[in-house]
């Protein structure tokens, strides 16, 4: 899997872990180990952190499209006004 928006991946690698943390601390938890909170918390925010990064990789991208189009149409308003002025 090549991906190569590197918010997404950094959203991903970190939505993973912190899945993976809060399953580990949730198996803690039920065979009664200590420190499991610290586990599910540090799951917790990494799993936010991740889906704050997926986000903002989306909104980033959507962004670029419209500025994109907005040059776009920027370049053919000048076109159209260079051939009225020959």
């Amino acid at each position: 899997m090549n991906i190569k928006n590197r918010f997404f991946k950094r959203g991903i690698i970190a939505l993973v872990i912190g899945i993976a943390l809060n399953i580990l601390g949730y198996v803690m938890k039920s065979h009664e180990m200590e420190f499991y909170g610290w586990t599910m918390i540090v799951g917790t925010i990494l799993f936010g952190i991740g889906f704050l990064l997926i986000f903002y990789s989306i909104v980033r991208k959507v962004e670029h499209q419209g500025i994109v189009e907005e040059r776009a149409d920027d370049a053919e308003k000048l076109s159209k006004h260079k051939l009225e002025v020959e």
